[in-house]
């Protein structure tokens, strides 16, 4: 079994703390022990299911769902690929612009996905919608910029360095794959159509967001 772990941007560093990405990512670990504690309950309640949705009800959850995760390794690994490509996205838009984008970004992929499925009474959870808008975001702001990352293949691993471009296409690609493979299944799994909308929007929007200010800065510190 081979796969991949991001570990950061290692073309450039953040020239302001990623207050509002910390922020994010302790939410996200809050409502996680939430969940443990409130179990099924609470995670029905405050999950995204489109069959409510669409009949209008319980609109809040495609906003709570975002911050929800089905198990320790859902969690883990989507703060883990948030921390790789949040940072300088953070820093090129400014703690607000990028908290609009992060959360506008999730609902546009929550959406995707529920009107992908819209009579499915399977609940929807999970931050991959938005940190899939961030990565649209990074690939048109820094396409060059290469991002650390653990390649493993069973129990052999090494660091290497591979462009943001090559990775996070690649990364869209499985995604543009896997829901074409899977458009017809109806039960839980991976919300592939979310993915692939919060990353349109932010590969879309990016632009919108950044401020140009920053970005200058960036560049005299490059």
């Amino acid at each position: 079994m081979g796969g991949m772990i991001p570990l950061g941007d290692a073309s450039r560093r953040p020239t302001h703390i990623s207050t509002v990405t910390i922020f994010i990512i302790l939410v996200n670990t809050f409502v996680f022990v939430q969940e443990l504690i409130g179990g099924d309950a609470f995670v029905m309640n405050w999950s995204a299911i489109p069959d409510q949705i669409v009949s209008g009800h319980h609109l809040i959850t495609l906003l709570t769902a975002m911050f929800m995760h089905a198990s320790w390794s859902h969690i883990i690994g989507n703060m883990i690929f948030l921390w790789a490509f949040a940072p300088e996205i953070e820093d090129a838009m400014g703690p607000g612009r990028y908290l609009a984008f992060y959360i506008i970004g999730g609902l546009v992929a929550m959406m995707a996905q529920v009107a992908a499925s819209p009579h499915s009474t399977v609940p929807n959870l999970g931050a991959s919608g938005a940190i899939a808008a961030v990565m649209g975001a990074f690939l048109v702001t820094y396409p060059r910029d290469r991002i650390r990352a653990v390649l493993f293949l069973f129990v052999f691993f090494r660091v290497t360095f591979i462009p943001a471009a090559l990775l996070i296409g690649f990364w869209f690609l499985i995604q543009l794959f896997s829901a074409g493979t899977i458009a017809q299944v109806q039960t839980g799994g991976v919300a592939y159509l979310a993915h692939i909308g919060g990353f349109i929007f932010g590969a879309v929007t990016a632009r919108l967001f950044e401020d140009p200010r920053r970005l200058a800065l960036q560049r005299s510190v490059d």
